[in-house]
C-alpha cells in the first residue's frame, strides 16, 4: 500500500507492527514523532484498526494512516477509515496532536483520503463530531463535507464522491 502525499503531509498506511507501537506509545528506532504524539485519539483509533485486522484481516486501504509533516518528518496525528465500506459508504475519523492543530493539516489530510476513497469507488464518506468541537466542524466543511443532521450529542457530516455527488 503506497503512501499518500499532499503539499505538506505524508499519510502512511500503518501495518500491525507500527499500529502496536502507536497504541503502546513506544516508538521504534526509525519512528520520528512529535513530542505529543500519539495522543489518546491516535491510540483509540489504532486500537480499532488492530481489532478489525485481527477479526477480519487486512484493512488497508481502509485502515489507519499516520500523518507526518514533510517539513520535519515527524508524526503529528492520524486519520483513517472506521472499517470497510458498506454499500459504497465509508466512515472516517482523524485527530492531530495538540502541537499540530490550527495549521490546516487535518483538512489537508481529509481531502487526500477522500481521493483514496474515490479511487476505491466509495460514493459517500461520513464523519461525526461532538457538538462543542467547533474546530473539527470547520475542518470537515473545509474538506468538502456538509452537515446532514445533528442530535443532542453529535453533528453528522457527509461528502458525496463521484457520480453520486451530482444527484
Amino acid at each position: 500500500m503506497a503512501d499518500v502525499l499532499t503539499s505538506r503531509l505524508l499519510l502512511h498506511p500503518v501495518d500491525v507492527a507500527e499500529a502496536e507501537r502507536i497504541a503502546a506509545g513506544s516508538k521504534g528506532p526509525a519512528d520520528s514523532w512529535a513530542d505529543d504524539f500519539p495522543f489518546e485519539g491516535d491510540t483509540a483509533a489504532v486500537g480499532g484498526f488492530l481489532r478489525a485486522t485481527a477479526a477480519l484481516g487486512e484493512q488497508r486501504p481502509f485502515g489507519f494512516y499516520r500523518i507526518s509533516r514533510l517539513s520535519d518528518g515527524r508524526a503529528v496525528g492520524g486519520i483513517g477509515f472506521k472499517g470497510q465500506p458498506i454499500d459504497g459508504s465509508a466512515e472516517i475519523g482523524y485527530g492531530l496532536a495538540p502541537s499540530a492543530r490550527g495549521h490546516g493539516y487535518a483538512a489537508e489530510a481529509l481531502s487526500a483520503l477522500l481521493i483514496v476513497a474515490a479511487e476505491q469507488r466509495v460514493s459517500r464518506v461520513i464523519a461525526d463530531t461532538k457538538l462543542d468541537n467547533i474546530a473539527s466542524q470547520h475542518t470537515l466543511i473545509r474538506a468538502g463535507f456538509q452537515l446532514v443532521i445533528a442530535d443532542d450529542q453529535l453533528r453528522y457530516y457527509e461528502v458525496l464522491l463521484g457520480q453520486d455527488a451530482a444527484t
